[in-house]
């Protein structure tokens, strides 16, 4: 078997976009990573993903405009074409932009049609082919010939699916079981799914149910190698060195090995917690696209008056040697209360009965918190899952949406990107779903930044609209779902407003159509 050829992966990639049953594109896709040779796997596992295996290229939209034509031929291999992405990424210096400019050109001249349409995609980010990560680790199931809990137990203790990819492939079930918790490596944090109020909450997880304070904060996930401390966002991005209140906390605790699940917030003077755009912004690893608060900070974080980020734990995934992934949240949060001091634990209580849990959801609120979570205590921590074990209720209807266009404003607003297009994740294709637009609740502040943000993400503009590659969050604010046949989902938001752009939340993790149709069911009852 020798070297597979690029075009048989561009043909893949849209058969896969062409076929609407989930069992096939398994089937093309598992095809597909059968014939990569090892060495190509980690290259053309990403391809089929539509990612580049490096993160960061130095590509953008403008770059891919004017194009050489196609080859006639094809003469590309996988391996050829990651090599190239591979010398166009570490181009830097004086020169660079006319050497990247002529690495791009010798690249794309030599693809053909086809090729070069999934090269345009896979550099613009936007190549939505219905094969994302869960169908994509179902392919490597069956490629592979292993059990998909496999795979999927191990894509998410490393979060790296060309990891994965080469593991099954290439050392099969054994391999995948050397994947494990590892000090250092964050893994995917478990999600808790939503619920209109606390008594919803409990037909969900039962009762006794464990119910948290939910904090206005942004989560984080804590390892500590005896005086070595990292700090993980929910992403999975480090930024150790912008928590050091956090750092310092978890040094200081008499363990040796520890991995924490919690959030870090920010307290004003009154000992109330900070709006979480504050918190966020103290936090964020990308100064350029960190959305602003929607009022000025009394106290600007990151200036003369910073402030801290205090950390707060809920759960405890390893301790001294011992993984606790698969334990029951009881003995979890048992080890986590001798281990930690009251502190640096977020608020619990016990509720057998719904009046309990409806006495702690008002507590947290009338702390200024966000709300509560409300946990099955016999439940595993299910590493990047969204289940019914947890299951969150805030005060306000609202849904982390994902930006899929954005139209130019008009009058007082002209010269900015205005009205949002939003979408939900489909789960089962991973595509997004229209449910409508708004331009309620932008400050001029918000308008300037997110006019930057989106001419960042832009793939098209035909003067009026700006489509923009599908990965920025941002948190909405509604009064209902209604039953609508203008949008693709047959739903539409009511009274839809911007609370805050999510930083902190990838679009993969945006909320599902699935959800938005559920809340709409749910108030017809």
């Amino acid at each position: 078997m020798g070297l597979v050829r690029f075009l048989d992966i561009a043909a893949t990639s849209a058969a896969v976009s062409s076929t609407p049953g989930r069992k096939a594109k398994i089937e093309l896709l598992a095809g597909a990573l059968r014939r990569l040779e090892p060495d190509e796997i980690t290259a053309g596992a990403a391809f089929l993903a539509g990612e580049l295996r490096q993160r960061q290229t130095g590509v953008g939209y403008a770059a891919l405009r004017d194009l050489p034509p196609p080859a006639a031929e094809p003469t590309l291999t996988v391996a050829a074409v990651d090599a190239a992405i591979a010398e166009i990424s570490v181009v830097a210096g004086a020169g660079s932009q006319a050497r990247r400019r002529e690495l791009i050109g010798a690249l794309f001249g030599a693809a053909t049609a086809d090729e070069q349409r999934l090269l345009v995609g896979l550099f613009g980010g936007e190549l939505r082919q219905g094969a994302q990560a869960g169908l994509l680790a179902e392919a490597v199931a069956a490629a592979a010939a292993v059990p998909a809990v496999a795979v999927r137990r191990a894509l998410l203790l490393c979060g790296d699916l060309k990891q994965v990819a080469s593991a099954a492939l290439t050392g099969g079930a054994a391999a995948l079981a050397e994947i494990h918790l590892r000090l250092g490596t964050p893994l995917s944090p478990m999600l808790a799914s939503s619920a209109p109020d606390v008594a919803a909450a409990l037909l969900a997880t039962g009762a006794p149910a464990v119910v948290d304070v939910k904090l206005d904060g942004i989560r984080i996930q804590v390892h500590r190698s005896g005086d070595e401390v990292a700090v993980f966002t929910r992403s999975l991005d480090d930024i150790t060195a912008r928590l050091p209140a956090v750092v310092a906390a978890v040094r200081a605790l008499p363990v040796r090995e520890v991995v924490l699940d919690g959030e870090a917030m920010g307290l004003g003077p009154d000992g109330r917690p900070l709006p979480f755009q504050e918190t966020s912004s103290r936090a964020a690893t990308r100064a350029s696209t960190r959305a602003p608060a929607k009022a000025p900070a009394k106290a600007p974080i990151g200036g003369k008056s910073d402030i801290s980020l205090i950390p707060y734990f809920f759960d405890l995934l390893h301790l001294d040697g011992t993984d606790l992934l698969d334990e029951p949240g009881r003995v979890r949060w048992a080890a986590l209360a001798e281990t930690l001091p009251p502190s640096l634990l977020v608020g619990r209580r016990t509720a057998e009965t719904e009046e309990e849990a409806a006495a702690a959801f008002a507590a947290a609120l009338a702390d200024g918190q966000e709300g509560v979570v409300v946990k099955a205590p016999e439940a595993p921590y299910d590493v990047g899952r969204r289940g019914a074990a947890w299951v969150k209720v805030k005060p306000r209807h609202t849904l982390d949406l994902v930006v899929l266009a954005v139209e130019w404003g008009h009058g007082r607003r002209r010269g900015w990107l205005s009205n949002l297009h939003l979408g939900a994740r489909d789960a089962s294709t991973g595509e997004f779903v229209m449910l409508g637009k708004t331009f309620k609740g932008l400050t001029d502040e918000l308008l300037r930044w997110q006019t930057e943000r989106f001419k960042e993400l832009a793939v098209g503009d035909d003067g009026w609209v700006v489509r923009v590659r599908p990965e920025q969050v941002v948190e909405i604010a509604f009064d209902g779902v209604q039953t609508s046949p203008r949008y693709p989902g047959g739903v539409a938001l009511r009274f839809a407003r911007v609370l805050r752009y999510r930083d902190d939340k990838p679009a993969a993790e945006a909320d599902t159509i699935e959800q938005v149709r559920a809340l709409r069911d749910f108030g017809r009852n």
